[in-house]
């Protein structure tokens, strides 16, 4: 299938096309990777409201915000009113012509509306179908909404982050949407590459609960062996020392002493205290750990008493991972991120130009391409309807009319 948009490159995707029915963050993250790679992605909202996150964030233009612009970069956008016969008639109009559809309704819904997996299945029997949820579809918690916060306090995920003594604290970003949306996207191109070789079409249902579970890594197996939660340490590791946040005379940096003989280099050559890796209770990670409230408190006193570039200094000569502790400002306004091209100013209809995030994938050596910026609300309806449906300017004057789809000015 020809795409709308052609890249100027051979992208992976390129020819697929994606019905993203999505609204918030799971969802949208999801299609957003496969627009990353290369396929057209139509992203479907409400005429009036459009995606949830078009009213969360900083405000840009009129129809965006830093919210939404995070995770639809590389779409079109067109209105429909699902609840209309009209609009259901063109989604079922579309999906022929799609290979993926993507939702994040509640359990049921789809089904209601005439969305579900088999009723599109019996339209395009080759659909790669991604449903996104809350908790497992067959279970009895399927009903239930699925919120990001919510599922880290179930999924133990604010059990172990921050320090020990402070109440139970969730990650800075939606850390179970993320996740589920990359990896509902990893499934989707398993599919893909299924469908590649066998001609059949696959249903996907991903739950944020089973994702948050599976967030929680070495510490959920910890809490399965110890029969109990883990220790939390805030920003050092549980099991290798000295390893985490510290604050020099002037600003906090990261330090990372993988072994031992990385930590023998940062007594002699960083600290300048042979002492410390000569004393038995200190000389190996083993024995650090197990005496990391004596020598804790005392590297944090030493480190205090150095500037923090000359520590960053020593600390690369001697080979040791370490890193400044920026400011999330400063740090998307580095050298580093310029250099690598990973926020880029995009064309916008209203404020001029708006910074957008790039994709994170480099392929033969060439960072992915913005091919398009967060569409405005509807942007897309005309031109996407027009081309894949051949409704007339007289058709579609009439559905917006009715309240079925917006169009935007020309």
């Amino acid at each position: 299938m020809a795409s709308t948009h052609p890249s100027d490159q051979d992208l992976p995707l390129q020819g697929v096309r994606v019905l993203d029915l999505s609204r918030v963050f799971a969802g949208p993250m999801c299609a957003m990777v496969l627009a990353d790679f290369g396929a057209e992605v139509i992203k479907v909202e409400h005429p009036g409201r459009g995606d949830d996150t078009r009213d969360w964030g900083l405000r840009i233009g009129q129809t965006e915000t830093t919210y939404y612009n995070s995770m639809n970069r590389n779409k079109r956008s067109i209105t429909i009113d699902l609840q209309t016969p009209e609009g259901l008639k063109i989604i079922h109009d579309l999906v022929p012509q799609c290979d993926v559809v993507i939702h994040n309704f509640k359990t049921g819904g789809p089904e209601k509306l005439g969305l579900g997996y088999e009723q599109l299945k019996a339209i395009k029997p080759d659909l790669i179908y991604c449903a996104v949820a809350g908790y497992d579809v067959t279970g009895p918690e399927a009903s239930r909404p699925g919120y990001d916060l919510v599922i880290q306090g179930e999924a133990g995920l604010m059990a172990l982050n921050g320090e020990a003594n402070t109440p139970p604290l969730k990650f800075g970003v939606a850390v179970v949407d993320l996740m589920t949306g990359m990896y509902a996207a990893q499934a989707v191109l398993a599919a893909l590459f299924r469908k590649e070789r066998t001609g059949q079409g696959q249903l996907i249902q991903m739950a944020l609960y089973d994702c948050g579970l599976t967030v929680t890594g070495y510490y959920g197996l910890d809490a399965l062996k110890l029969g109990h939660d883990p220790e939390r340490y805030g920003n050092a590791h549980p099991s290798i020392v000295p390893y985490g946040m510290y604050e020099a005379s002037d600003g906090p940096l990261i330090i990372a002493v993988g072994n031992n003989a990385q930590f023998d280099k940062f007594c002699r050559q960083v600290i300048e205290r042979p002492d410390i890796v000569e004393d038995p209770r200190f000389a190996t990670n083993v024995e650090r750990a197990k005496n990391r409230l004596e020598l804790g408190p005392l590297l944090k006193e030493l480190i205090r008493g150095f500037p923090r570039d000359l520590l960053l200094e020593r600390l690369t000569s001697a080979g040791i991972p370490c890193g400044r502790v920026a400011g999330l400002h400063e740090a998307l306004s580095s050298e580093r991120t310029r250099r690598g091209r990973m926020v880029q100013d995009m064309p916008h209809p209203v404020v001029g130009t708006t910074p957008v995030f790039a994709p994170p994938y480099r392929l033969d050596g060439e960072r992915l391409p913005i091919r398009m910026a967060p569409p405005t609300l509807g942007e897309g309806t005309r031109a996407v309807l027009q081309q894949l449906l051949a409704l007339s300017d007289d058709e579609l004057q009439a559905l917006q009319a009715q309240g079925v789809l917006t169009l935007p000015q020309q």
